[in-house]
Formats: C-alpha cells, structure tokens, sequence
C-alpha cells in the first residue's frame, strides 16, 4: 500500500483559512489568483514560494489558488498524479486525489490546472502579486539586486516570471483589470500570529544552539566554512531543510565585507569571527549575529568595542515597549549610556568617535524578520511605532571606518504587550560568557577524536 501524500503540519488549515479570508476581505467582489514555485531542474528539494505557501500550506510544484472575494470560497489547481514519479519520489499532492487535498488543505475545492484559463475567463477584476516571488533563501533584497545586475546583460532580456503570467492573464482572459496583491499579503505578514511565533521561536532556538556550538567549535586553523557546517548539522538534525540564508562567518578582514559570503578564509588567532546564520525551518527563518575571538580570548581593543555594543543591545531589549517609535527607543538608549561611553578610556580617537556615533544614530532595528530574512522587503521606519506581533533584528552596529573594524550583535525579537521577548536568547552575549562557552569542546573536536 503507497504511502499517502505528506502535507505540512506546522499550521492549522485554520490559520491558512483566516489568512485567505483576510484577502477576500481586500479585494471586495474580484478575484486573487497566486501563482506557486515551479520545480528548478536541479536534484534539490523543492521549496514552494513564501506568498503562496503563506496562504494554503501547498509544497508541490506548479500549483495555483484563486480566491473568490465574493462567495469567499478558495481553488487550488493542481497537476495530475504522475504514476511514475510517485514510484520514485513518493506520493504529493494532485488533482486526481481532489478529496485528499481538500481534507488536509482545507480548501473549497480542487481542480486541475487546465480548469484555471476558463475560471479567470469569468472575472472583471483579478489581483495577483506584481512583486517578485520569494523562493530558498530569497527575500526583496536579493531579489531586487539579482534583477539589476540581470538588467545589465543584453543577452537575457525574458520578462520576470511575475510579469509573464500576468501578460498571460491579460491575453487569455481579456477584458480583465489586473491589480496587485503584494501590498496585501505583505501587510498581513507583518503581524505575526500565535502559530507563526511558535514557529519562529524553534527557529530562534535552533539558530541560537547552532551558534553556540560554532562558539565551542572554533579553532585557529580552521575554515570559516567548517562552522558554517556546525550550525547546517544542527539545522537538519533539529527539523529544518538547511539555511534560511547563506551563512555569513566572517574572520579578520571578512568582517568588514557586510554580507560576505565566500567562507573560505581560515581562523586565524588574534581575529574575531562575526557568525550570522539561522535556519529555514517550516519557510520561516530568524536572524542571529555573535562575535567571537579565535584565540577564546577577546584582546583589551576588541573587548573594549564589543562590551559596548553588549552594552547598547542589552539596554534596547530592556527598555523597549509597544507604541514607541524606533527613534525613541534610541534617543532613550542614548540617555542612559551616554555617560557610559563620556566616561570610558578609549584605546583610540577613533573608538571615542565611534562609541559617540553609535549612541547618536545607530539604526539598531534594522529589518523585519518572517518568512524572509528580510522581511516586507525594506528597513524600520524611525518614525512608525512598534505594534505587538511585529517580529524584527535588534542589529547594534558600530562601525570604525579609519581602522576599518565593524562590530555588532543580533538577535530576532518579538514585541509583545509587555515589551520585547528575544526569540534567540540561548546563546550568550557578554565577553566572558563567550570566552567561557569556547572552552567547551565543539561538535568538530568531539568528531575529529572519534574518527582518530
């Protein structure tokens, strides 16, 4: 007897129906059509795309839903079973099991794709999502960057997959008024629901346990890769699919390098290793940032600029409360260490002036956080106040520019009624908290003495 087909047991159909009522709510008496990932072509494991998996739960390939704002029912188009690949990959999802579908999806109904083109036919106004679709460890960002440099070669001039389907939808359904659904669902992404925080709280604990373990297992002689590889086994082994983005393990010089990438740089003693990576577990992610000493001992400098960002982040955490804006949280922060940063010896001129302009304009709430890294595709606003279920990076950064040195410390935060709850608190922050958690022996030492 074939297994059945798998579906995700994250959610509750009742939060995917909730969420497809709140559209309809949106578009009034039109229709939202939302088109699903295609398969890459390569020997991966398909990942469905954030919008649409936000909005039914589905993982499989070339799947649609429309939304009927009228009659508030919901269709899922699916591709018929293929006999010959459920021999070899295993059962999915497919219209020739509409019963099944409907019962773990809990959609209205379910049709095969082909039903799509004369559905649409019937509508006067369609809503579908203009803006670029995320997939594996995309969000706005990259995308918006990966269609600019594309925009610079001559020789691929296809329009975005986005921009197709809706020149399709306006040639084979005419006439129709096509409106965007990105606004929408990326508002409704913002406030994040009791299931979607016990999600991004095990991603929070999973990325924190992944960074401590990097901690203990850093040696001088590694590569920045073999930590990168630590935290990618406590990924898997903890229930996600790998990384919610590439890791970023920055040693020495690397650092300086915002988002880099390459991780092929050995540790070296005397450098600090900057780690940011966090796992992609059920298509949401979190976000997590430490720096650490190679040698396990931070030298006088490095202590000395790295306590202070402690310092900043610990102070924001606590006095961080729903309906201040970003800007007052950091105006207060101010106030309470400026005498902190007055009062300091520091080694350099050029510490004093950083110390100085980290308290005067550090943006430390950075980015929203969700089902991308960067979630809603842009940075906080100072000025918009914090609302409860607003999940974000509290980023601290100090930056010298004359001796090109950046430091600073992440965590993934939760504003509630209360305050603010660190989705990633398992991992320590303060210097001598890590110095004493590198004494520990790492997950690669304890391997490389059982393969001795």
């Amino acid at each position: 007897m074939s297994k059945p087909a798998a579906f995700q047991t994250a959610f509750s159909t009742t939060e995917f129906r909730r969420r497809r009522e709140l559209v309809c709510e949106t578009i009034g008496r039109a229709t939202a059509v939302i088109q699903g990932a295609s398969a890459t072509g390569a020997m991966d494991r398909f990942r469905q795309h954030n919008d649409f998996f936000y909005l039914c739960g589905v993982e499989v390939a070339n799947a649609y839903l429309t939304l009927n704002g009228t009659t508030k029912e919901s269709t899922l188009y699916l591709v018929g079973q293929d006999r010959h690949l459920a021999e070899q990959e295993g059962a999915e999802l497919n219209s020739d099991d509409a019963e099944t579908a409907i019962r773990l999806t809990g959609v209205d109904h379910v049709k095969p794709i082909t039903a799509l083109e004369p559905d649409l036919k019937s509508c006067d106004v369609v809503y579908t999502c203009h803006q670029a679709a995320e997939g594996r460890q995309a969000c706005q960002d990259s995308l918006n960057g990966a269609a600019k440099r594309l925009n610079q070669d001559p020789w691929r001039v296809a329009p975005p997959a986005e921009q197709a389907f809706i020149e399709l939808i306006e040639q084979r359904c005419a006439p129709v008024a096509i409106k965007d659904l990105s606004t929408t669902i990326l508002e409704m992404r913002r406030s994040k629901s009791a299931e979607e925080i016990t999600v991004m709280g095990e991603a929070g604990r999973i990325a924190a346990v992944a960074t401590a373990e990097a901690i203990k297992s850093t040696k001088a002689g590694l590569f920045e890769s073999d930590l990168a590889a630590v935290a990618e086994l406590i990924f898997l082994t903890n229930g996600a699919t790998g990384g919610g983005y590439r890791p970023i393990v920055a040693s020495g010089d690397n650092i300086w390098n915002l988002h880099y990438f390459r991780n092929d740089s050995r540790l070296a003693d005397g450098d600090l290793v900057l780690f940011d990576y966090a796992p992609d577990l059920h298509n949401y992610t979190s976000d997590i940032g430490r720096m650490w000493p190679v040698s396990g001992r931070y030298l006088p400098w490095q202590k000395e600029l790295y306590d202070l960002v402690v310092d900043y982040h610990l102070t924001l955490l606590d006095i961080t409360r729903p309906g201040m804006t970003p800007i007052e949280v950091r105006q207060k922060a101010a106030a309470k260490l400026s005498s902190r940063v007055a009062n300091t010896h520091w080694s350099k001129p050029s510490f004093a002036n950083a110390a100085e302009k980290l308290l005067a304009t550090s943006r430390a709430m950075t980015h929203a956080v969700g089902m991308a890294v960067h979630d809603e595709g842009g940075y906080q606003d100072d000025q918009t106040p914090l609302q409860p279920g607003c999940v974000f990076a509290l980023d601290p950064q100090l930056w010298v520019p004359e001796d090109r040195l950046y430091f600073r410390v992440e965590d993934c935060v939760l504003v509630t009624d209360g305050g603010l709850e660190n989705l990633t608190p398992n991992v320590p922050h303060s210097s001598h908290q890590i110095e004493e958690l590198i004494r520990e022996p790492g997950l690669l030492q304890l391997q490389h003495k059982e393969l001795e």
